[in-house]
């Protein structure tokens, strides 16, 4: 153990927050720009990371970019604050910043999340980085990373709008339940992420910035405040949100997005909305 220690360093070696200075500088100028340009993926060099490949690094690399000393930080994965990935995530945060940590959204200054965005109203001013496995909206119709480039730059968008005919001539309806594609400002084609149709709906003319990163992709892209996010649809038929069963078995909200857990019934997918309604602390 004394060996492993000795090869493992000191601990307080570490910069604030893991990343060394330069790579925080450089991903928040990408960040900027990716803020000036909505909706538009800007590359930025991804960095190792002390965590497992599809643990979300991206989103890590811009948490641990933006992160201050005064910040108090939210991390969910899929709604849930205490699962693997949002306890070890909270626990590389809290070790390599010593910030203070919260299951309250509304205290939340940064908020990382992977798959959800909070059921709770977020505080004025906080950020919310969400964890991005495939930055491409067009990777569904489109392999070529070339051919995708030129589509954005022409807006052409035609095969996309194909492949949503076909669905609902296949299925009666648009079957998309995650990765919905939305046009942002009427001008570029955007992923979501795998978050849910009921988040999708959130995102048009939201107060709060997004921050969506990819560090597999090496992808950083941006939804500032009271931008126009808008679900492709047809006008016979329209974007509709998922609908569930019944209310949350636990704390009966039947506005939150709700999952079914066998043998427990439809429950709030998000745990600290749900125990908050519940008066759990």
């Amino acid at each position: 153990m004394s060996r492993l220690g000795e090869l493992a360093g000191d601990a307080t070696g570490y910069s604030f927050a893991f990343l060394d200075e330069h790579t925080k500088r450089e991903l928040r100028r990408r960040t900027l720009k990716a803020v000036a340009l909505p909706g538009y993926q800007v590359a930025f060099g991804s960095r190792e990371m002390p965590l497992a490949r599809g643990w979300g690094t991206g989103g890590i690399q811009l948490t641990l970019s933006l992160v201050g000393p005064a910040d108090v930080v939210k991390v969910i994965d899929q709604g849930d604050d205490a699962s693997m990935n949002a306890v070890n995530i909270r626990a590389l945060v809290t070790k390599t910043t010593g910030v203070r940590t919260t299951r309250d959204a509304g205290e939340a200054t940064l908020i990382q999340t992977r798959h959800r965005i909070p059921d709770s109203p977020v505080r004025p001013g906080a950020i919310v980085v969400l964890q991005v496995p495939f930055p491409e909206p067009l990777r569904l119709v489109e392999p070529s990373d070339a051919v995708t480039r030129r589509m954005h730059a022409e807006r052409d968008y035609s095969k996309m709008w194909l492949y949503l005919y076909e669905d609902i001539v296949r299925y009666g309806r648009i079957s998309l339940s995650y990765r919905y594609p939305c046009m942002v400002n009427g001008t570029v084609l955007m992923d979501p992420t795998p978050i849910p149709r009921h988040d999708v709906a959130k995102l048009h003319q939201n107060p709060t910035l997004y921050l969506f990163g990819a560090g597999r992709e090496q992808r950083v892209y941006a939804l500032p405040p009271y931008t126009d996010v808008v679900p492709l649809d047809f006008e016979d038929h329209p974007f509709q949100t998922e609908r569930a069963g019944a209310p949350c078995a636990r704390c009966g909200s039947d506005t939150s997005y709700r999952t079914e857990v066998p043998g427990q019934g439809w429950l709030c997918s998000d745990t600290a909305y749900c125990d908050a309604r519940l008066g759990v602390s």
